[in-house]
């Protein structure tokens, strides 16, 4: 087999071995129609029941009612900073939102071309280490948004706030979907960006309540409502066909070892074998996330200068532990160990993190 290393990226991130595997082999020859997935017409009924089997996986791995409408999208999850206020805005009732970091600063700077935003809570006071506890908005709000894990930071909602019946809560879970098992119903919209935690780039999963989509004003433009693409069944026009068969495998994968019960035992195990490292150190490595607001996805930490930050990255990639280095923005070092990420993968980044601890203390 081909040298594979282990992908600590956040983003297009570490893929399912076995999805990668499948598309290989079918890569010349989709389902015995003689062609790649990548000619294939998005009007054939070949692609047709692929397309309706990527859409029943998430509603089977995610519990998913049927009055919640699965979409494909395009223009990845930074498009939906803008449609969600777009679709969801109610004349006269600000815009809700909790700021936990970088993606929730840009959706709210989005936000506010449609209207009043208020920002009901933050964490910046302290460098976004934490997730804001006893969360309130408004009953006479439009929506609710969160930002459900935060990549940069390595913080994640473990609990997630509530709002009234009348009051839908949006949650970006671009690099948390599937890490764990949620109610969907707690919930008005989900999005998600494939390329962390679900498939490749090129492809944004978002799962609306039906009735939610009826808000948009018809004379609006054609794309910018979503329920063009509820009509169509994401197929108005031509679809980012390859990453949806991609996303399709590796929820075939998903199911295979137990679905989100199944997978959300390993992150948890995967993300203490990182914690535990941390945590006795005596220091030498320190979490940035404050310990009540962890990420199971993105294990974030410092070292006591940039050059041994340098040099671990150098190290780890020796070993073929790569993508270690943090968001340029905030410095450090940042493990993203979302559900295609291998146990073996984590337990070998532990071990060497010991080993360098050991080397340099």
């Amino acid at each position: 087999m081909t040298k594979r290393v282990y992908n600590f990226y956040p983003g297009p991130a570490t893929l399912p071995l076995q999805a990668l595997e499948k598309a290989k082999e079918e890569l010349l020859n989709f389902r015995d129609t003689g062609i790649s997935i990548l000619e294939i017409s998005h009007r054939s009924k070949e692609y047709d029941e692929l397309h309706n089997e990527a859409i029943d996986n998430v509603r089977e791995l995610m519990n998913i009612p049927e009055d919640y409408k699965i979409l494909w999208l395009q223009g990845g999850a930074s498009t939906q900073f803008w449609q969600v206020p777009f679709n969801l805005q109610v004349e006269g009732k600000p815009m809700e939102y909790v700021n936990t970091g970088g993606w929730s600063t840009k959706a709210i700077k989005e936000a506010k071309h449609y209207g009043e935003v208020k920002v009901v809570a933050s964490s910046e006071d302290d460098l976004f280490r934490y997730i804001p506890k006893g969360i309130s908005f408004s009953d006479d709000t439009a929506f609710a948004h969160i930002t459900g894990n935060n990549t940069l930071y390595g913080t994640e909602f473990q609990t997630w706030p509530k709002t009234s019946d009348n009051v839908p809560l949006v949650c970006d879970m671009s690099s948390n979907l599937m890490d764990q098992v949620i109610d969907v119903k707690d919930f008005g919209v989900i999005y998600a960006g494939a390329q962390k935690n679900l498939g490749p780039a090129g492809v944004t999963l978002l799962i609306v309540r039906e009735d939610l989509a009826d808000r948009a004003p018809e004379d609006s433009p054609t794309l910018f409502k979503w329920k063009t693409e509820i009509v169509k069944n994401s197929l108005f026009h031509t679809p980012p066909s390859f990453a949806i068969y991609f996303c399709k495998l590796a929820m075939d994968y998903l199911k295979e070892i137990g679905g989100v019960p199944a997978i959300e035992k390993i992150n948890r195990e995967k993300a203490k074998l990182l914690y535990d490292v941390i945590d006795r150190s005596n220091g030498f490595y320190r979490g940035h996330a404050r310990p009540d607001s962890r990420s199971l996805m993105n294990v974030t930490f410092t070292l006591e200068s940039d050059e041994l930050e340098a040099k671990m990255v150098a190290e780890g990639a020796k070993r073929d532990l790569i993508g270690l280095k943090g968001h340029r923005s905030i410095g450090g070092m940042r493990a993203s160990i979302y559900n295609a990420m291998p146990l073996e993968g984590v337990e070998k980044l532990a071990e060497f993190m010991k080993e360098f601890h050991e080397e340099h203390q």
